[in-house]
């Protein structure tokens, strides 16, 4: 995973809960960096997951709920950082429909030996999107929070299902989006 990721989710967790426990965070065993992460580098998805597992016994917050949060926090630090990626889109579902062919294609500039997740959309009627996720790391989640973030961003209501299809090598989840605003 992008080191910015890591880092992101250290600031969050540090402006949303304290120092202290972003300390805890960082020293929970098992970690292949021993805790010390870049925002240029790139880590196994596998301390991702210890560092959300941690922080949900420290917070008592389910695991769920951090990613998903985690991902709506994601979003606005990344349009705020690169607010290019959102030029000519006016709303939640283009934005959506971007994702591999624009915003994924900037992101491998940036990061090259980035392993990104691929989305495939399929527009059913002007606020409905049908969209799906594929990834060999276990984070629909993220990517549910970074569509309500998305939503937030234009100012719009969604209503989102989704359904998942995981197999031992792959994560597959198809997320029907109706855009109610």
């Amino acid at each position: 995973m992008l080191g910015i990721v890591y880092t992101e989710f250290m600031d969050m967790v540090k402006d949303r809960f304290s120092e202290e426990v972003l300390d805890d965070l960082l020293d929970a065993p098992g970690l292949s960096t021993e805790g010390a992460f870049t925002s240029v580098g790139y880590y196994t998805h596998t301390d991702m997951i210890k560092l959300v597992v941690t922080l949900s016994q420290v917070t008592d917050i389910p695991v769920d709920t951090l990613v998903e949060v985690f991902g709506e926090h994601l979003f606005g630090v990344l349009i705020s950082k690169y607010p290019t990626l959102a030029e000519g889109k006016s709303n939640t579902i283009e934005m959506l429909e971007s994702v591999d062919g624009t915003i994924h294609i900037e992101v491998m500039k940036l990061y090259p030996n980035a392993e990104l997740p691929s989305f495939t959309c399929q527009r059913l009627g002007e606020n409905h999107l049908l969209m799906q996720y594929r990834s060999k790391r276990p984070f629909s989640l993220l990517a549910l929070g970074l569509i309500k973030g998305c939503a937030k961003y234009y100012g719009e209501t969604l209503e989102i299902s989704h359904e998942s299809f995981d197999t031992e090598s792959m994560f597959e989840t198809h997320f029907d989006i109706r855009n109610l605003s």
